[in-house]
């Protein structure tokens, strides 16, 4: 029995030995650790010094590319189509002929309104003759005189009427695609074809309310299309009286020379609309911004750590932002890594 009370009891100052041991041991890990930690090495960061410059400020919108003039063309009236003397994607004058009704229904009307017009004036004639000899009455005389009058006025309307039958283009531009042919009956609601006049195109953009008192009549604006490196620019004519309640934006409208014939209308347009100059601004690179919930935000480097730094930026380019507040020259900016960094953190700036 002695014996077995020996053997537990080894065994109990065995076990609470490594016990012991392993607490001890886990305990030294931790500080070393924890002293580890503390002394981490700095993190290797990019930065810049913060330094005034003179700010172009360019707001890039997109905008619309429309015709300086367009219409669909109709026929006034209705009637066989006898010819048509365009051709498709053709270039068209003011008042030229596009096509022509016909016409020899409308012609056999005028010749009988004008010979009812040749005998009323003839009878108006004599009524007056009659009436200097007093052997009408004046109500004799103003019957005939109102019928000259009304013959008069329906040969003027079947003139206008043949008239129409000829469809003229009502500005210069080009023609689209026809949609009749000849023989065709045409009616007023039939498209003929689209007239554009493309030698001038309208850029219809907006912007945000709070940019509306920069924005001046005379201003030239910057713009590219897609699939063309080619910078055109078109000047602003006419900026719309109100703010769209709705979204809260201003429309305006430019003009632009199409001379080389390859804007198109239905296209869009990026746009780059000069905004006020602004000398002694505070212009960061965009990769130095972080966005978070409440705004932005950047660090700049305070005594080898990181400090972090609310600013209110606005206006963005393709590679900068403009700070208008949270920044001062001669601040170290950091440039890289800002998404891993936290607040006091131990860096070490590499300043370009």
């Amino acid at each position: 029995m002695k014996l077995k009370h020996l053997i537990y009891t080894v065994l109990i100052v065995a076990i609470g030995g490594f016990v012991t041991y392993r607490i001890i041991s886990n305990k030294g890990k931790n500080d070393e650790s924890k002293n580890f930690n503390d002394k981490k090495a700095p993190t290797t960061v990019n930065g810049i010094v913060i330094k005034t410059a003179t700010f172009d400020n360019n707001l890039a919108l997109s905008g619309s590319i429309e015709a300086n003039e367009q219409v669909e063309i109709h026929s006034e009236v209705s009637g066989i189509v006898e010819g048509i003397f365009f051709n498709e994607g053709s270039n068209v004058t003011k008042g030229q002929v596009l096509l022509k009704v016909n016409d020899i229904e409308l012609k056999a009307q005028l010749r009988q309104a004008l010979t009812k017009e040749d005998l009323a004036a003839e009878n108006a004639r004599r009524a007056k003759l009659l009436l200097q000899k007093e052997a009408i009455s004046q109500e004799e005389a103003d019957v005939a005189k109102a019928d000259l009058a009304s013959a008069q006025a329906q040969t003027q309307l079947i003139r206008a009427q043949i008239s129409k039958t000829s469809v003229r283009a009502p500005f210069s531009g080009k023609i689209g695609l026809r949609n009749i042919s000849p023989g065709t009956y045409i009616t007023p609601t039939v498209l003929v074809a689209k007239l554009v006049n493309t030698s001038k195109l309208k850029i219809t953009f907006s912007i945000p309310e709070k940019y509306a008192a920069e924005v001046k009549s005379g201003s030239v604006i910057d713009f590219k299309v897609s699939g063309s490196d080619k910078t055109y620019n078109a000047k602003i004519y006419a900026i719309e009286p109100e703010v769209a309640v709705a979204t809260r934006t201003l429309q305006i409208r430019a003009l632009a020379d199409n001379v080389d014939g390859k804007l198109f209308p239905g296209t869009f347009a990026d746009i780059k609309l000069p905004l006020n100059i602004i000398k002694d601004a505070i212009v960061v690179p965009s990769e130095a911004i972080v966005p978070i919930q409440d705004g932005k935000k950047v660090f700049v480097a305070n005594n080898g750590q990181a400090k972090e730094v609310m600013v209110d930026a606005t206006t963005r380019t393709d590679s900068s932002i403009l700070i208008l507040a949270g920044l001062k020259p001669g601040d170290t900016l950091i440039t890289s890594g800002v998404m891993s960094l936290k607040n006091e953190a131990p860096i070490k700036v590499q300043v370009k």
